[in-house]
Formats: structure tokens, C-alpha cells, sequence
């Protein structure tokens, strides 16, 4: 049961870095880790590559652009990321984690539902209680008629995930909808290492061309969040 995941993507001051990360995983995250429905978290630094051509990305500038860093928090729904009644004091209101947030820049957060999953042949091998040590995170919406919703669903159903199950290195993918932010969909890949997705990712479809058009169709209609979609490394836990 770990169906609601919190994402947050975000830069750092350089000034501030280390005294930033050392909070944040030797005090911070351990602390979520005990409060109700939390299963997991987990954070990444990205890998800075080049975006392919075909994939669109918003020019909305009221969407936050960081992506340095990212952090997930998996819950048993994503109810557990609710904030606190008027009457309640937020678990975030001791001043020194006030501070160390307020050090986040261009701070872009969505809160996600599971919708579908698949395991990859990695699975098996993958003992660690949240997510793998590399993953890819696209957060994107679909084109403006319910068809382009429609063609994404099937896309991801009939396609991508049966597609993904049988990819090398995959430990498993996970397909997402939006409850808050920006992005109404989302995906979020693991994979045992950042070599084996290097490897295997890149070329998944030359073995099936029959479904090459129809991806490239369905995936020139989406429109991504600043960035997207962010290959990264696991900083924490080690």
C-alpha cells in the first residue's frame, strides 16, 4: 500500500547546499518516515542531459522550472500529504525546518495517485523498501480534447507498461494521475542503476516498429512540466 507519492522538484543556493542536505537526511526525512501513512522517501540529484526534440514543454511562467533535486514521499494514499485542520499545528512548524525549507528554490510540488503499475525482470533482485537507486520522472499533461486523453490511457495501458515489463534492468514503473499541481499525469520508472537505463531505455521500441508511429503520436500531443522528464540518482537513504 503505497499508493499516493508527494514529488517535489527544486534547486538549492550553493551557499547553503551541504547544511541543506545534511538537515535533510539526517533529520528531516527520518522524521516523516514516523509520522502516520508514510511508507517511504526517497531523494535524487538529476542527471543534467539533453531533453529529446519531440517531447513539448510548457511556457507557462507561473510553473516553477527546478530541477536539480527531486524528492518522493510514498504514502498508503495520498490523503496522508493532507495539511492540517485549522485547529492543528503542522508538523513543519519548528522554526529550524521553517528555515531549511524556505531554502528551496523554484520549488514545483504535486501530490499523485498510483494509477497502474508493472514490475520489470529487476524486481526480484530489488530489496530495498522504497525506490530503486535510479529513476526517471516524467510529469506532463495531455492535449485539450478528451480524445487525447483517451489515446493516453490506452497508450500506457495496451503499450507502455506491458512494454516496460519485459525491459532489461526495470525494477518497475509506475503510472500516475495528478491530485494537486501542475501536472495531471505523471510517470516515475526504476531501474537497478543508472548504466543498466542507459543501456536499455533509449532503445526499448526498435524491436516492435508496428507501434512506433502510434507512440510518437501519442507522445508529440503531451505538453511536460519544466525539464521533464528527469533521469536522477539516489542521494538518501544510502
Amino acid at each position: 500500500m503505497d499508493r499516493g507519492i508527494c514529488i517535489s522538484w527544486y534547486d538549492l543556493p550553493d551557499r547553503n547546499r551541504e547544511e541543506y542536505l545534511g538537515w535533510l537526511h539526517e533529520r528531516y526525512l527520518p522524521a516523516v518516515l514516523n509520522r502516520p501513512g508514510i511508507r517511504w522517501a526517497a531523494h535524487y540529484a538529476t542527471e543534467k542531459r539533453a531533453v529529446p526534440d519531440r517531447l513539448g514543454h510548457t511556457d507557462d511562467d507561473s510553473v516553477p522550472k527546478g530541477n536539480d533535486y527531486i524528492l518522493l514521499i510514498g504514502a498508503d494514499t495520498a490523503h496522508a500529504f493532507s495539511k492540517p485542520r485549522p485547529d492543528e499545528a503542522s508538523e513543519d512548524a519548528a522554526p529550524a525546518d521553517k528555515k531549511m525549507l524556505a531554502l528551496r528554490v523554484r520549488e514545483r510540488m504535486s501530490i499523485m495517485a498510483e494509477e497502474a503499475r508493472a514490475e520489470g525482470p529487476a524486481a526480484s533482485a530489488h530489496t530495498d523498501p522504497g525506490l530503486a537507486r535510479c529513476v526517471q520522472v516524467g510529469s506532463f499533461n495531455p492535449g485539450p480534447t478528451p480524445a487525447d486523453g483517451d489515446d493516453l490511457l490506452t497508450w500506457y495501458a495496451r503499450w507502455r507498461l506491458p512494454c516496460m515489463a519485459k525491459l532489461p534492468g526495470l525494477v518497475r514503473v509506475r503510472k500516475l494521475v495528478g491530485v494537486t499541481g501542475w501536472s495531471r499525469h505523471g510517470v516515475l520508472y526504476e531501474f537497478e542503476s543508472l548504466e543498466a537505463r542507459d543501456k536499455y531505455f533509449p532503445a526499448h521500441e526498435k524491436p516492435y516498429p508496428e507501434v512506433a508511429a502510434w507512440s510518437d503520436k501519442v507522445v508529440r500531443r503531451l505538453m511536460h512540466a519544466p525539464g521533464s522528464p528527469h533521469v536522477a540518482q539516489r542521494l538518501w537513504p544510502k
